[in-house]
């Protein structure tokens, strides 16, 4: 049995652009345009194109995805990301090639995509889980686990023309996830959501990957491309020009796209050494276990990989800490007078850090390398995020209720005074 979820084959979508008519024509133009057909058509093979031409969105498109694959797909705008999700939905078809799909397949790609605005949500989720497959028992079955999923139980009965972006995605993706699909196809909709339910969505599709099930993520979040795939493929104008390790992929997407001046000043200009490059990030646990999820108070190891040999020695790592804010909270760096400067040939940096002091909520690391206040070889901005998920530094088994006071919780100790 074979153990393909998706396989394209030689895949291609071309459009027709510049035509004289564009969207739904009106009866009289319908009249001109089937009365003039032949004498356009005499002029097109005559070489007259009335300044119509086509493009191709995507061209020999070829890759195969494996059962319990997370695939994530990045690139520029215009590159054709958005267009191989809508063939693999079978939104569009394609022009050429040929795409092959194993098990039922439930999409996201656009905000409120088979929702009626006149209609309440709890309507909405009977219309759109019939849509995407769901028999009526089964959407009975799971309706309250999809409404809470979305934190609309208030507005459930509204109607959802009077609903946000916001509250349209999370409704969306709620019955989306719910299908318990053997294949998701998520587009960059996550985006309009605030940043809890974006990382609520990133748990649920993570619980899918676990389950064994197939995701397809398009997003522009590399962070979160490199936390939740397996695997990404980098697509430039309509091709896969790469298909690898998440944190190579992405890497390769930001060395290509990257502003360098926007990242230093004028005096600290990167100027990194022809194919030198941070490569990969892992966080593991106490136990080496990699993960993205720790309590406070718990220790954790940064393992950081370069792509090889050093320009020179005495050389190290520097990392920044940042909230979900994008604010940098600390900063830590390999330093002289800890004796922890490496040599060229050294290729893997591990730096021990807590207990952590923080608090409940989202973080990210941004790295850099080189000669300490020298020269910066490499800078990777929000290379790994993680999640702390319990603050309760101070044993008394519920945590601490004012997560929003801070990120940190300082070591402290209270006296009786005399």
């Amino acid at each position: 049995m074979s153990s393909d979820a998706i396989v394209i084959e030689k895949l291609g979508k071309q459009y027709t652009i510049g035509t004289t008519l564009i969207g739904d024509a009106t009866l009289g133009e319908s009249i001109t345009s089937w009365v003039s057909g032949p004498w356009r058509r005499f002029k097109q093979m005559a070489g007259h194109s009335e300044g119509t031409r086509t493009f191709w969105a995507l061209k020999d498109v070829s890759f195969r995805v494996d059962v319990g694959e997370v695939i994530g797909i990045v690139g520029p705008n215009g590159a054709g990301k958005s267009t191989l999700l809508k063939v693999l939905s079978r939104i569009t078809p394609p022009t050429e090639g040929f795409v092959d799909l194993t098990g039922r397949v439930s999409s996201l790609l656009e905000v409120g995509t088979g929702f009626h605005p006149e209609l309440t949500g709890r309507e909405n989720v009977f219309l759109n889980g019939a849509i995407l497959g769901m028999f009526r028992a089964e959407i009975i079955r799971k309706f309250d686990a999809i409404v809470a999923f979305a934190e609309l139980e208030q507005f459930i009965d509204t109607p959802v023309k009077h609903y946000s972006s916001g509250m349209f995605v999370r409704l969306a993706f709620s019955v989306a996830a719910h299908l318990e699909p053997e294949i998701l196809i998520v587009d960059e909709v996550l985006s309009v959501g605030d940043l809890h339910f974006r990382n609520r969505c990133l748990g649920r599709m993570q619980d899918l990957r676990d389950e064994g099930r197939t995701v397809l993520f398009v997003s522009h979040d590399l962070t979160s491309v490199r936390q939740l795939c397996t695997r990404a493929l980098l697509l430039s104008g309509g091709r896969v020009v790469d298909d690898g390790a998440p944190g190579d992929i992405t890497r390769k997407y930001e060395q290509q796209h990257h502003d360098h001046a926007a990242l230093t000043g004028a005096a600290d200009r990167l100027h990194p050494p022809r194919g030198y490059h941070l490569r990969r990030v892992e966080l593991r646990n106490a136990a080496g276990t990699v993960t993205s999820r720790f309590d406070a108070g718990e220790v954790m190891e940064i393992h950081l990989w370069t792509s090889g040999r050093a320009p020179e020695n005495s050389y190290g790592a520097e990392f920044k800490l940042l909230n979900d804010d994008d604010e940098v909270i600390s900063f830590g760096a390999a330093n002289p007078v800890q004796n922890t400067y490496y040599q060229a040939a050294h290729e893997h940096f591990v730096c021990r850090l807590g207990p952590l002091p923080l608090t409940e909520g989202e973080y990210a690391f941004s790295f850099s390398v080189g000669v300490w206040n020298v020269q910066r070889w490499d800078t990777w901005s929000k290379a790994i995020g993680f999640t702390i998920e319990r603050c309760d530094l101070f044993k008394t088994g519920h945590g601490i209720a004012n997560v929003n006071d801070g990120d940190f919780v300082l070591q402290q100790e209270w006296l009786i005074g005399n």
